[in-house]
């Protein structure tokens, strides 16, 4: 049996790297485990927001987007658990536990906490810890709750996530050498690992840096026709005239077609680029193959965002039977730490 868990913030209406990254990968994987007893969970990240979204009803609004689009993009509550993180209330009680565990020193390392602190240096702040919260600090340790507290095995991450799963399996087996582990159990808390999709695991943006909303170069994933013509046309290019030989690797609009075209459309792009070809012309080309692949999806999407009654049974029902879960790890990692 195989537990896969993955989750994604209330943020937002998440983009292609989101999807490319993470949420096509996990459904893959959905698709391709065939064992009955193999479990996927899938939850909204709506405490992990907290450290940046202080309105609770743009809140509200985030989740309803991030379940529509879990739906949209073919996730089937028959065959997995997909739930809102606040529903379940064990997360936080494993949370303390493993920051009791964790030595200060790895979260000093950790990815978010470093940026945040090197961008305050880059502005002369006397202060490194300006503007950061004890949530973006602790954020590594919230994340390794979610993620042991369904025994997970696999956690489809990007590259830039890597680190996360490595901490949590660092708690995981710091504790598993403290405590004994209850009688007929295993372990105290099953170690993760990650699982990457190298070639699709960073999707770059419109200026060819990380697609992120904090750079401000993504392309949201269910943007209308217009919108997604408008923000292909901000690809980055460079001034060479059409009839000049051009460098596919080289070129962003060509790393966004190959995550939408066929081996033989690539193939066919790619001699367009060496004989010459206008950056117009691409674009069109780009807005074609995404806009066919995302408008179904879209039209669902919308469908959802109209009626969010369906979304509000689905995370119902996914919190029921996720919080039964949760309850029997919990119990075990008590018993083990706690003694009863």
């Amino acid at each position: 049996m195989k537990t896969i868990l993955t989750g994604i913030k209330a943020t937002g209406v998440p983009h292609w790297g989101n999807y490319f990254g993470a949420i096509r990968p996990a459904l893959d994987m959905v698709s391709n485990l065939k064992h009955k007893d193999d479990r996927f969970y899938f939850f909204i990240a709506d405490y992990h927001s907290l450290t940046s979204v202080r309105d609770p009803k743009v809140m509200e609004e985030y989740t309803y987007e991030v379940a529509a689009m879990w739906l949209a993009c073919g996730l089937d509550p028959e065959r997995v658990t997909i739930y809102r993180q606040s529903d379940i209330p064990e997360v936080m009680e494993l949370f303390w536990m493993l920051t009791c565990h964790i030595p200060k020193g790895d979260l000093n390392r950790a990815h978010a906490y470093k940026a945040a602190r090197d961008e305050n240096e880059a502005r002369g702040q006397e202060d490194l810890d300006h503007g950061v919260n004890a949530g973006l600090f602790l954020y590594p340790v919230l994340m390794a709750a979610d993620i042991m507290l369904f025994d997970s095995d696999f956690v489809p991450v990007g590259k830039d996530q890597v680190q996360h799963i490595e901490m949590a399996r660092s708690i995981a087996q710091r504790m598993n050498g403290l405590y004994k582990a209850p009688k007929g159990e295993k372990f105290v808390l099953k170690e993760p690992k990650e699982l990457i999709q190298s070639e699709v695991a960073t999707v770059i943006g419109l200026d060819g840096r990380k697609m992120s909303k904090s750079y401000q170069n993504s392309i949201p994933l269910f943007a209308t026709e217009n919108e997604l013509k408008k923000l292909i046309n901000r690809v980055t290019t460079d001034s060479l005239p059409p009839e000049v030989p051009k460098r596919p690797e080289d070129s962003f609009l060509f790393k966004f077609f190959e995550l939408f075209g066929s081996e033989e459309e690539i193939a066919n792009l790619r001699k367009r680029y060496e004989a010459g070809v206008g950056w117009g012309e691409v674009k069109q080309l780009l807005h074609a193959k995404a806009n066919e692949h995302f408008s179904p999806m879209r039209e669902i999407y919308f469908s959802l965002m109209n009626d969010r009654s369906k979304i509000d049974t689905i995370l119902k029902e996914g919190a029921r039977k996720a919080s039964l879960d949760a309850k029997n790890v919990i119990r075990r990692v008590k018993q083990s730490v706690m003694g009863r």
